[in-house]
């Protein structure tokens, strides 16, 4: 496998929000890539012949309307778009890889399993994961299936959850939510998770709103409690423009409206946000 390119597939907005994101992200896997990469940005399409393709007024294609995000049920299509054949990595698009990514490319799997990825006691986090594309065949809807029930990717959710025998844990810093307690040096691929801090947000948003449109995020935006984690990412932002990254190499023609959750009520996670006891007000309405 040493001599594999690596395959990476990265969920991201249709509409240029991400472009900041999707900028320092690949720069960051091939600044410590020893393996060629060949980076696939999974993004709602017009275009029929996409496996991205939706048209929401003529409810075609992809079926968004019960996603946190605009690209959250896109992981399941992977096997099958690489035609079950091989590895392939898949990544939300608001990473920042500090380590080597083959050795997650290269990390053993059990027998048995579909996909490498992180667990805890109550969930297996697939916004970075390794698929083995043959063995997910036998699990996985079709993309058929996937583009037009709109609860297939909960339902895909609930088939991981159910069958834990499915999954090879990895080390757990292949996807450090947010910093959680690890100095940088001892993160190899930082998941700046909660989209109520992404560091991002200080460029994408001045942005979307001088370019006339709205960015996919609706909810409240806040400082990340790691002002550190918030550098880092400046860091990387700005060698990659020295490197001659541009926006622009990401920018695609804007897809448009689509449905999707809002995130009025979007509570982040317990690394970012306060876990101060709530008052019997806020309990009893969910706030």
């Amino acid at each position: 496998m040493s001599n594999d390119v690596v395959k990476v597939f990265v969920g991201c907005d249709p509409n240029n929000c991400d472009l900041e994101q999707m900028m320092v992200l690949e720069y960051s896997i091939k600044k410590h890539s020893s393996l060629p990469v060949d980076i696939t940005w999974m993004q709602l399409s017009r275009d029929e012949h996409s496996t991205w393709y939706a048209n929401p007024k003529q409810k075609e294609g992809w079926n968004t309307k019960k996603w946190a995000t605009p690209f959250s049920g896109f992981r399941w299509a992977i096997p099958e778009y690489c035609d079950y054949q091989g590895r392939a990595i898949y990544m939300d698009a608001d990473v920042v890889v500090l380590s080597d990514i083959k050795a997650l490319w290269q990390h053993p799997m059990n027998e048995g399993t579909i996909v490498a990825a992180k667990t805890d006691a109550d969930m297996t986090r697939l916004c970075t994961c390794v698929w083995d594309c043959a063995a997910a065949k036998e699990w996985l809807l079709p993309i058929s299936q996937l583009t037009t029930d709109p609860d297939a990717h909960q339902s895909m959710m609930d088939t991981i959850k159910n069958n834990p025998q499915l999954i090879t844990p990895y080390v757990d810093s292949y996807n450090c939510v947010d910093g959680e307690d690890l100095p940088i040096d001892d993160i190899k691929i930082l998941h700046y998770s909660d989209m109520g801090t992404q560091f991002s947000h200080r460029y994408a948003l001045p942005r979307v709103e001088k370019e006339g449109f709205s960015h996919w995020f609706d909810g409240q935006v806040m400082p990340h409690p790691r002002p550190e984690l918030d550098a880092l990412f400046d860091r990387y932002y700005q060698e990659a423009l020295a490197a001659g990254y541009t926006l622009d190499d990401y920018r695609i023609p804007a897809f448009g409206t689509f449905p999707k959750k809002t995130h009025k009520r979007y509570k982040g996670n317990n690394i970012t946000r306060s876990n101060k006891p709530k008052s019997l007000f806020a309990r009893l309405f969910n706030r």
